[in-house]
């Protein structure tokens, strides 16, 4: 048998040391991880594939993006800023020849509004408001109802302009169409199924830019262009209202939802009504300077012929032998590629960029006749009245 002859001290020594150093060491390495996980934007420490060092997730600001907050509150602040610049719009239509016709059944129709301007335009769809009525009631965000009118419409865009009698209203900033990418949060704010539901908001990302839909109607088919497509949750009286971003901006105006699919929305980028309410603001009218042609782009010239190649510019579908454009000499199947040295490769743009004009202006205008490159210049006019109900 053997025996440990060691003074029992020296054992108990020993464990004690042994404890000691444990805890020291488990303590600082406590302090150490705490420390570093409660600091925002600390690496974390600890090696991952390859020895690198892991980032740690922070929070996005409300407002700029910035470390300090979350989307959902941007969201949220977009929403509360906003929805005060959203109206609901009731019209009155008549189904009839003729709006005087008293034999003509009458029936009100509903959808939503943006205020663009604090003196009382009010941007929406031209199928919401655009067509003849007799009477068109705007309802604000405080309960008032006023009455409004169209001052300016154009079916084919699919909008409208109304105005009514009111200062110091909240309106919302209109941003730029062209900086939307695919990805990007979208907010929507409008007034589904009527007014039950005023000011509801709805949120998605946007799904695809430049999409061309066709769209029958009592008077033939027509192509949108260039809309944006977007999953945020769009129904029947959102028409007419705002699609924002996230810093509270009108990018576009929504139109219309895919009824076979869930998800799908569409709406017309604000880019198109910018040159348009700044006219109005400016001088309280809009003077539409008029070219006489109406052209397609590559999106939407294979439902139209699949024989017809189109790789840049407009395709000249129809013109106007009386307007500005046939005198210059351009015909039917011309391709339109620039205008004032600015490529054209949309009919939203080139609306866009002559809306911009007034009647009087000279544009200079480069298309191809026949596999030809030809420029000529070309002086606007002003277009006939429409129709619409205007004061």
């Amino acid at each position: 048998m053997i025996f440990d002859n060691r003074p029992k001290s020296s054992f108990f020594k020993t464990v004690f040391i042994s404890l000691f150093t444990s805890l020291i060491v488990g303590f600082a390495f406590i302090t150490f991880y705490s420390q570093g996980a409660s600091t925002p934007g600390n690496l974390d420490q600890s090696p991952g594939a390859g020895g690198a060092a892991t980032p740690v997730p922070q929070r996005l600001s409300a407002e700029t993006g910035e470390p300090g907050g979350y989307t959902d509150n941007r969201i949220s602040s977009v929403a509360k800023s906003a929805t005060p610049g959203v109206v609901g719009i009731s019209v009155l239509k008549v189904d009839g020849s003729s709006i005087f016709d008293r034999n003509a059944a009458e029936k009100w129709g509903f959808g939503s509004g943006v205020i663009v301007t604090n003196n009382g335009y009010i941007l929406t769809n031209y199928h919401v408001a655009g067509a003849p009525s007799k009477r068109i009631i705007v309802t604000l965000s405080d309960g008032r109802n006023i009455d409004g009118y169209v001052v300016w419409g154009d079916p084919v865009l699919d909008l409208a302009i109304v105005k009514i009698n009111a200062e110091n209203l909240t309106s919302i900033p209109l941003g730029d169409a062209a900086s939307v990418q695919v990805g990007d949060t979208a907010i929507a704010i409008g007034n589904p199924l009527g007014l039950q539901f005023q000011r509801t908001v709805t949120s998605g990302i946007i799904s695809a830019l430049n999409r061309t839909i066709r769209i029958d109607t009592e008077e033939g088919s027509n192509y949108m262009e260039d809309l944006i497509q977007t999953d945020a949750s769009i129904n029947p009286g959102n028409s007419g209202g705002p699609l924002l971003n996230l810093k509270g901006e009108v990018v576009g105006i929504n139109t219309i939802k895919v009824t076979s699919a869930e998800g799908i929305g569409f709406a017309i980028p604000i880019n198109i009504a910018v040159p348009i309410i700044r006219q109005l603001t400016e001088s309280g009218q809009f003077q539409e300077a008029y070219m006489g042609i109406f052209a397609y782009d590559k999106e939407v010239i294979p439902y139209l012929d699949g024989n017809i190649k189109l790789d840049k510019g407009i395709y000249v579908a129809n013109i106007d032998e009386k307007g500005p454009a046939y005198k210059a000499g351009i015909r039917l199947g011309c391709i339109i590629t620039q205008i004032d040295g600015t490529d054209i490769n949309t009919m939203l743009q080139l609306r866009t960029y002559i809306y911009s004009k007034k009647p009087g202006d000279t544009i200079n205008v480069t298309y191809i006749d026949k596999g030809n490159t030809k420029s000529v210049s070309i002086v606007l006019e002003r277009k006939a009245k429409n129709g619409l109900i205007t004061r």
